[in-house]
């Protein structure tokens, strides 16, 4: 998952609505957003190395990961994706959770973990050393940079998750998957520098990536009531953006 904006605490109905896309290797094996067997819990599974990078607990408890984009940090440690299953397949609290980890998080593959559930959130990270931040409510991104990094694409989808909290939706997702299929590119004058050249860091500046070998995989949308209801929505694409599907699952 390579870009995330969510709302905490700032909607009349949903104690959290969280929208992302997953950007991967086409090649990299996955399956859909699915009830795992045996659990509580709904999320999309990498069959590489077995967790997943977004999903949701019954119990109403959610958790997001995304890598740190630096060609110089060699990719060692344990797999990131296992980070979001631990806390999903788990009972802790965000902050009980969020504490235990801490000890633990340079033992992993760079990354940023976002945890939620019906009192509290957490952002973690390990770059460029392990920490830990209690989330204020209200709204947020996130890509493959530092929480809150104000990278374009990121500044972008907020503002439009906050357009469509300002225009009262209600049920209607459809603005918001809109904001994740935008194929816009950030201005050169705009673009990050994380050394992966310029021709790169344009085509990774929207939202939405279209390529044959990597590209957005999955466009999901989480929403979690006050009630601790929740529903998530993954729309997913092949190479070349090819539409792959859709699954909504209600908890």
């Amino acid at each position: 998952m390579c870009l995330i904006a969510f709302a905490w605490q700032a909607h009349p109905r949903w104690r959290l609505l969280l929208l992302g896309n997953r950007d991967e290797y086409h090649a990299r094996p996955a399956a859909p957003l699915a009830r795992w067997p045996d659990t509580t819990l709904a999320a999309g599974r990498d069959l590489e190395a077995g967790g997943t990078w977004l999903g949701a607990a019954a119990d109403g408890r959610c958790c997001v990961v995304t890598n740190v984009r630096d060609p110089r940090d060699p990719q060692l440690g344990r797999s990131r994706g296992l980070l979001a299953l631990d806390y999903l397949a788990g009972s802790d609290a965000a902050a009980v959770h969020a504490d235990r980890l801490l000890r633990d998080a340079a033992h992993y593959r760079p990354f940023n973990l976002l945890t939620f559930d019906a009192g509290a959130a957490f952002y973690l990270g390990n770059r460029p050393q392990p920490r830990q931040q209690r989330v204020a409510p209200g709204l947020h991104g996130l890509s493959n940079a530092d929480f809150n990094t104000p990278w374009p694409k990121t500044r972008t989808l907020i503002a439009r998750l906050q357009a469509w909290l300002d225009e009262a939706h209600g049920d209607d997702f459809e603005p918001l998957f809109a904001a994740l299929a935008d194929e816009q590119p950030a201005p050169d004058h705009a673009l990050p520098d994380t050394g992966i050249g310029h021709e790169r860091e344009r085509w990774l500046s929207s939202a939405f990536i279209r390529g044959e070998t990597y590209g957005t995989r999955a466009s999901t949308l989480v929403a979690i009531g006050h009630d601790g209801h929740v529903m998530m929505i993954e729309r997913r694409f092949g190479p070349g953006g090819r539409a792959d599907g859709q699954t909504t699952i209600k908890l």
